[in-house]
């Protein structure tokens, strides 16, 4: 089970990931959070090597801009794979760009921004528009309605 948290520089998508992977680890659903900025060359393809093999039972969650509808692509290929699209205004990722304690290139998040390819996402969320927290719930009712996990509130 693969969810792939993609979206601009920016947008929110290491915090949904992490909130996620700490709510479900909390759960005990065992639970791996594998990052984009982990890998130095053939980002994606080496993304794709390390989660199409996950154990049964788990969940692999998967934070990266897949910006590119070739990425997207690739990972539709795994069977049990789903796409979170994160998005928020570019001076919003601009912003918090600036504060990162290693931020990118500021072109790169013009670039990024500008050339993303939206994905068949399965669940859409503007981090402008709701907190971490909210966006998570979202996310984990709807991991609940494709039976991957039990819904609980709170």
């Amino acid at each position: 089970m693969i969810v792939v948290i993609c979206g601009p520089p920016g947008a929110g998508k290491t915090t949904l990931a992490t909130r996620l992977r700490d709510t479900l680890a909390a759960r005990g659903q065992p639970t791996e959070l594998v990052h984009s900025d982990d890998y130095s060359r053939r980002t994606y393809d080496r993304l794709y090597e390390r989660v199409r093999d996950v154990p049964a039972g788990t969940i692999a969650i998967v934070d990266g801009t897949f910006y590119r509808r070739s990425w997207q692509t690739q990972f539709r290929t795994l069977s049990t794979v789903r796409f979170v699209h994160v998005t928020a205004s570019l001076e919003t990722c601009l912003e918090r760009n600036r504060e990162r304690d290693d931020p990118i290139d500021e072109q790169g998040v013009h670039v990024v921004y500008r050339e993303f390819s939206e994905p068949e996402a399965d669940v859409r969320i503007d981090t402008d528009e709701c907190s971490a927290d909210e966006a998570v719930a979202r996310i984990l009712a709807a991991m609940g309605s494709w039976g991957w996990v039990e819904v609980r509130e709170g």
